[in-house]
């Protein structure tokens, strides 16, 4: 009988020992598994360039996927200024990005905190310092524009051209003037009449011809005249 009982005694004692330690390693585990889901040294920060602009990204590398809030503060003497923003993201083994639009300045300090309900809440340490040199954009060459002739300088070029060839009619003009004029200073029977038609006589100077001519006739008539009677005288 005394064997018996004592055998009894060392297996619950066994049994005790054993549960305990069972007990210690299911905590322990659970502890280590909370651990591993989630912690703030699977968050980082930085401060890049996007162009023109500045940008902050913070990656998440927690492989549970558990969702996290992530907020961003500006920072002066160890005060928030402003939120630039906030999201929530769920990290992987390869790491997952998300990023804040912040046209940020060199040297500024940023606050990142991340909050995952059960796991973590506190900020990534130390506090995210920008580069000293601001973001600016890319230089990129300007190409050469090619000299192309514009519609100004043909409007232009065309412009003296209408203007030189205006004053040929009117040396044609002249020209066909010309003839006329020497034909007037040609000699002829009625000199006369041409010279008071040129110097732009009055309306009297046809009537004046005329008594000319008349004069010219009788006179010649009276010559015709005299000459038939002095044959006729001769011939007696």
């Amino acid at each position: 009988m005394a064997v018996l009982s004592l055998s009894r005694r060392t297996v619950a004692r066994t049994a005790r020992i054993l549960g305990v330690a069972s007990a210690s390693a299911a905590l322990a585990l659970g502890a280590a598994g909370n651990a591993l889901a989630c912690d703030i040294s699977e968050f980082s920060a930085e401060a890049k360039c996007d162009g023109a602009k500045g940008v902050i990204t913070v990656t998440d590398v927690d492989p549970a996927g558990i969702p996290a809030t992530v907020s961003v503060f500006l920072e002066n003497n160890g005060a928030d200024v402003k939120k630039v923003g906030e999201q929530v993201v769920k990290g992987s083994r390869e790491g997952v990005t998300i990023t804040f639009e912040e046209d940020w300045a060199p040297n500024a300090e940023y606050r990142i905190h991340v909050r995952a309900e059960s796991y973590v809440d506190e900020d990534i340490k130390p506090n995210l310092i920008t580069p000293a040199t601001a973001c600016k954009a890319e230089d990129t060459p300007v190409p050469t524009p090619t000299p192309t002739p514009t519609a100004t300088p043909s409007d232009s070029a065309s412009a003296p051209a209408e203007e030189t060839i205006t004053p040929v009619p009117s040396a044609s003009r002249s020209e066909s003037t010309a003839p006329a004029g020497t034909a007037s200073n040609a000699p002829s029977p009625a000199v006369g009449e041409s010279n008071l038609a040129e110097t732009g006589a009055s309306s009297s100077t046809g009537v004046i011809a005329g008594v000319a001519v008349a004069l010219v006739a009788i006179g010649g008539g009276a010559i015709f005249y005299g000459l038939r009677r002095r044959g006729a005288s001769g011939n007696r």
